[in-house]
């Protein structure tokens, strides 16, 4: 969906000039050093500097729909296919998060396995799919796109709680403020 693809890419961009303002360089990582990807614009002592680049694959989820036989939300193709990306801190209201992202090739093929076994594990205790795209300062509780819905939703695994925070993905992207570390 393009709203959803303009919405990631105002919010990055947003994103990274909060970064440039405050640190005078891009983005920076010491999680993603030594993790080779297409972002990477410099890399220092430990850490790697990084600006989102276009996504060179198809820009589907078919792995998942056809090893689940299952069809998913336009909107969450188009968040993990609109760019590669580091993870991205933010805020939703007063909700800190971490707003995941592609970052290479390689972490498009295991981000894909990570959703099929969230999808298993779904369908398994009989709830509702859910697709996450972010996560929380709690490991109990991640931010999802259901895809019956297409609401964005605050999930525990595991449990039945959930709180819905957007309508849709569009809404929670354009909803977000960066925040550094």
């Amino acid at each position: 969906m393009p709203h959803t693809a303009d919405a990631l890419r105002d919010f990055t961009a947003r994103y990274c000039l909060r970064w440039q303002q405050i640190y005078g360089h891009p983005p920076a990582s010491e999680a993603l050093y030594g993790i080779a990807s297409p972002c990477i614009t410099e890399t220092r002592e430990s850490e790697v500097l990084w600006q989102p680049q276009p996504f060179t694959l198809g820009s589907t989820l078919e792995m998942i729909e056809r090893a689940l036989d299952i069809r998913l939300q336009q909107d969450v193709a188009a968040f993990y296919t609109t760019q590669f990306a580091g993870d991205m801190s933010a805020k939703f209201g007063e909700r800190a998060l971490t707003l995941l992202q592609v970052w290479s090739e390689d972490d498009f093929e295991r981000l894909q396995e990570n959703l099929i076994g969230h999808l298993v594990m779904k369908r398994h205790l009989k709830q509702s799919p859910t697709l996450f795209i972010a996560t929380t300062d709690s490991e109990q509780e991640i931010i999802s796109l259901c895809n019956l819905t297409g609401e964005v939703v605050l999930e525990r695994p595991g449990t039945k709680h959930r709180e819905i925070l957007a309508d849709k993905i569009e809404s929670f992207l354009n909803g977000l403020q960066p925040a550094t570390p």
